[in-house]
């Protein structure tokens, strides 16, 4: 019974070209999700799937085994989760049978292999089947319902301060992990008894935008 990581990781980006090779704090982008996979003491393996061939061979340079993923697994409208799935099976036709699933994502680099450690433990702890890494959230959020506003997570009319308002959090997408059960019987990275892992604020940028990329990679060049 083992751990895995997963990392998936297509070709195709639109938002940032050849994103998950492009240079973030001296290292290609998909670099720093291996290497913090790595870094975890319980994680056993770690492995990249991919349609593309120069994300193989840097992941590969990097340490990562490598998952071909076919193209139709791999286009605008493919979900991560039918990554995860022909990745779970893969697995299981090389005899490889996970006792857990750690899912990261390439786009939310802000992490490391403590953490990573830190979050498998938890899950263990709590004796939970899936958990989602999140960061504190101290927002009043609003939305707009046929033309008419709303706040959502807090009445306006009676303002709260923010220390008095029960916790929240945000979804961070930088750490899942899941028993592979999970995955096959729902179809979804989530299930079963949910355990969250609370990062820093910090952790929750995510790079969905050349902007993004340029911010993420000064505070990443210029930090511990």
């Amino acid at each position: 019974m083992v751990t895995v990581a997963i990392i998936p990781a297509r070709g195709g980006s639109k938002g940032v070209p050849r994103k998950n090779i492009r240079p973030l704090a001296d290292k290609p982008l998909i670099a720093h999700s291996i290497l913090d996979a790595q870094e975890a003491q319980w994680v056993d393996h770690v492995y990249v799937s991919t349609d593309n061939e120069e994300i193989a061979a840097i992941s590969a340079t990097y340490g990562a085994n490598i998952i071909p993923r076919p193209p139709e697994l791999a286009n605008d409208t493919a979900s991560s989760e039918s990554a995860l799935i022909h990745s779970l099976q893969h697995l299981e036709n090389q005899g490889i049978i996970p006792e857990l699933i750690v899912f990261l994502q390439c786009t939310s680099p802000i992490r490391t292999g403590l953490e990573i450690d830190q979050a498998i433990a938890k899950l263990k702890q709590e004796q939970a089947d899936s958990l989602l890494s999140v960061s504190p959230s101290h927002r009043f959020l609003w939305e707009e319902v046929d033309g008419v506003a709303q706040s959502i997570n807090y009445d306006y009319r009676h303002r709260p301060r923010r220390q008095d308002m029960n916790p929240q959090y945000v979804e961070n997408g930088s750490i899942y992990i899941f028993k592979p059960w999970i995955l096959k019987e729902t179809g979804n990275r989530l299930g079963g008894k949910i355990s969250l892992f609370v990062m820093s604020e910090m952790a929750a940028l995510e790079i969905d935008s050349v902007d993004d990329f340029e911010m993420i990679d000064f505070l990443m060049s210029h930090s511990n």
